[in-house]
């Protein structure tokens, strides 16, 4: 449903190629100003119809313009690729503050994917959607926390009422909002603990991600509770 092999699937192919927007002369010079076997080649991808893009790729795609000239060029090039991804990070319920990235985390098999709060350089990420699930560990040691069984949220109280938030370079992408929106568990035809975002929005590489999760109240959580967070979405990946 998410997938994509290269950049040559874009819609936007325009975008891609750097014609987009332009027509008649200005688009006969841009491509005689074209070697002839790349000319050859971009006039046979405009005149392909595209495939129909969907889920992440598609809102990815709506966002080409907003990608550093750096990431465009690399796409274009194909040294860059988008693929389907979660950023995720378990963090202990041990306070009524749970940060779920931070600058000090070290990018740990199990316990999250990225280093520092960021992505790593060149890759940006569009987020469609977050993930929001608790389980409680056997135990606090590493081996135990990553063999936790993580389930809906409908099963811990204090913070399923909680609220979160998520940003990006101090910037918001989810201001603060229940936590009740994680309450899937009944809903057929969404996984378990998926939030969609009605406006997807990108992380950028280099750039502190912050998430975060207020409780009213810690009754009710037993201790070495964790608390599994996902971002969902498209990234830019070699």
């Amino acid at each position: 449903m998410y997938g994509l092999e290269g950049a040559e699937e874009y819609n936007n192919q325009g975008a891609l190629l750097g014609i987009d927007g332009l027509d008649g002369d200005e688009l006969l010079g841009a491509l005689r100003r074209m070697n002839p076997i790349k000319r050859a080649k971009t006039i046979n991808k405009l005149a392909q119809p595209p495939a129909q893009s969907k889920g992440s790729r598609a809102e990815m795609e709506k966002m080409f313009g907003e990608l550093p000239p750096a990431i465009k060029e690399a796409l274009v090039k194909g040294e860059l690729r988008l693929a389907d991804t979660m950023i995720y990070s378990i963090k202990p319920v041990s306070s009524k503050t749970i940060k779920l990235f931070e600058t000090q985390d070290d990018k740990e098999i199990g316990l999250r994917n990225v280093s520092n709060a960021k992505l790593p350089k060149n890759q940006a990420l569009l987020v469609s959607g977050v993930v929001l699930l608790a389980g409680v560990s056997a135990d606090a040691t590493k081996d135990k926390v990553v063999a936790t069984d993580f389930k809906a949220l409908e099963n811990f109280p204090a913070i399923v009422n909680g609220e979160f938030n998520l940003k990006s370079n101090k910037k918001q992408i989810v201001p603060e909002t229940s936590c009740g929106v994680f309450k899937t568990q009944n809903y057929h035809l969404v996984p378990i603990g998926y939030y969609k975002l009605a406006n997807p929005r990108l992380i950028l590489d280099d750039v502190l991600m912050e998430m975060t999760i207020e409780l009213g109240s810690t009754e009710g959580v037993v201790p070495n509770t964790y608390i599994f967070a996902g971002l969902h979405g498209t990234i830019t990946t070699p």
